[in-house]
């Protein structure tokens, strides 16, 4: 098979923006004449392998770089919104949406960032009653939405944040760097009974951790407050980096990023990444290894994406019974459903019925990509008797071709082509005709209907 060729014009331009270059001196430096680096800009010609090893020798680019999944993201995104009924007519054909995704990324976001207006419009009039007479009632983006896109499309990493924690737990030990921190801060820590996970008294400087939460839970909740504490000037500078649109938006992102503190220095990237290696990706063994939780764990393994030192991606996503997911991130090809739920044949919606137990299951996505997927139940206990449970359920996976390097994929059959269910993204936009968990036909596809006739569906996709 003849290897593929790289256009990356948008990389290259955003690069040679942020080194303040002109195109002549990139040129230069790159060996290149100035007409050829205007055409890969352009997309009009692959960037040559001699321009990919001048990128690596000059400015220390990490290559892979060149072929993130933004482009991907992109065109799942684009496409997903475009499936939407408002739009009528034939839908762009997929060759055109690359082309925007590679060529006018920018332009690609802001079609986005335009729809999810109109949803948010079109959702709002759905509820005008309530929303009359409200001083808040302007339409604007949701402020979470805009927050899970800023962390989706950072790849669900952020440099800056994930090096600071590293390099505060760089004795090895966490917890006690913690309650150093704390210390110096004045701080005294409380373990008493109470609802809430954590609560602390700017006035008293006691932070108070609730007596029902796990050993792994009181230790994030603290190192979360060392971070909004002496990380405060990172976080706000980042913040400021981001650019978002509310100060609602700002402030859960600001939690947000808290939280990847935590979770970056309860297993620090360098330390952490050796590990998931030596264990094969065990997520029960590196639970123990860091005194995390198997959702911390996983949520982790997603996001080591430090240019140089990258980790197998991974996908990441936690649902609630009803299918909705509450949380998502993938460094693959694999993109979630922005709107509605993931797809039903996916075993993650299967690990409520078998709680405690790890689901394996091979699944190919409609793009032909195969991948591994593993579903576990993490519901949490109220920590009382008649205290509600929160149930979720989480699923981590990579593409099959990384499965010597997980646990998981031992005697799974993975060359053997019949073991790989057909999943998908959202029915909307899922091209598979015989699919009989299909809730809504493909808008991209024209139906034919047969009175006379009935199979799994009451219509055929063309």
């Amino acid at each position: 098979m003849a290897p593929q060729k790289l256009y990356a014009g948008a990389k290259l331009r955003e690069m040679r923006t942020r080194l303040t270059l002109t195109q002549k001196e990139f040129a230069a430096k790159l060996g290149v004449s100035l007409p050829y680096l205007n055409q890969m800009e352009n997309n009009n010609r692959p960037v040559s392998t001699t321009v990919v090893l001048a990128l690596a020798q000059e400015f220390g680019l990490d290559v892979t770089e060149l072929s993130s999944g933004d482009s991907e993201r992109l065109i799942t995104d684009m496409r997903e919104a475009l499936a939407d009924p408002v739009f009528t007519g034939d839908t762009p054909p997929l060759a055109d949406l690359r082309l925007t995704a590679s060529n006018a990324p920018a332009l690609a976001r802001t079609f986005l960032e335009l729809h999810r207006a109109y949803r948010q419009t079109h959702e709002r009039l759905a509820s005008l009653d309530e929303a009359l007479g409200r001083e808040d009632s302007r339409i604007q983006a949701s402020p979470w939405e805009e927050v899970r896109d800023f962390f989706h499309y950072c790849d669900n990493y952020i440099d800056a944040v994930d090096r600071a924690a590293e390099h505060f737990s760089s004795d090895g030990d966490s917890r006690k760097a913690a309650n150093a921190a704390l210390k110096t801060l004045g701080i005294s820590v409380v373990i008493s009974k109470m609802d809430s996970l954590r609560r602390y008294d700017s006035t008293t400087r006691i932070l108070h951790l609730s007596n029902r939460s796990a050993p792994q839970t009181q230790i994030f909740q603290m190192l979360l407050q060392v971070a909004l504490l002496r990380q405060n000037d990172l976080l706000e500078a980042t913040l400021d980096f981001a650019r978002f649109n509310s100060d609602e938006a700002r402030s859960i992102a600001k939690i947000g990023l808290a939280n990847y503190f935590a979770g970056a220095a309860l297993m620090p990237y360098g330390r952490f990444l050796a590990a998931a290696r030596t264990y094969r990706h065990d997520l029960e063994l590196l639970a123990t290894h860091f005194g995390a939780s198997i959702e911390q764990v996983a949520h982790r393994l997603s996001t080591l994406q430090r240019p140089g030192a990258k980790g197998i991606p991974f996908f990441f996503v936690r649902v609630d019974q009803a299918g909705t997911i509450t949380k998502r991130h993938s460094a693959t090809r694999l993109q979630f459903a922005r709107f509605g739920g993931a797809c039903p044949l996916w075993n993650v919606h299967r690990a409520f019925e078998t709680p405690g137990q790890f689901l394996r299951q091979l699944a190919e996505t409609p793009d032909g990509i195969r991948y591994i997927s593993l579903a576990l139940d993490v519901s949490k206990p109220g920590g009382s008797f008649g205290s509600p449970v929160q149930r979720y359920a989480i699923a981590l996976g990579c593409e099959v071709r990384h499965a010597d390097m997980i646990v998981y994929a031992d005697n799974m059959g993975v060359n053997n082509d019949s073991a790989f269910e057909p999943i998908g993204i959202s029915c909307r936009i899922c091209e598979r005709q015989h699919c009989h968990q299909r809730s809504v036909p493909p808008l991209e596809r024209r139906l034919t209907i047969n009175t006379n006739t009935r199979g799994i569906l009451p219509y055929e996709v063309s």
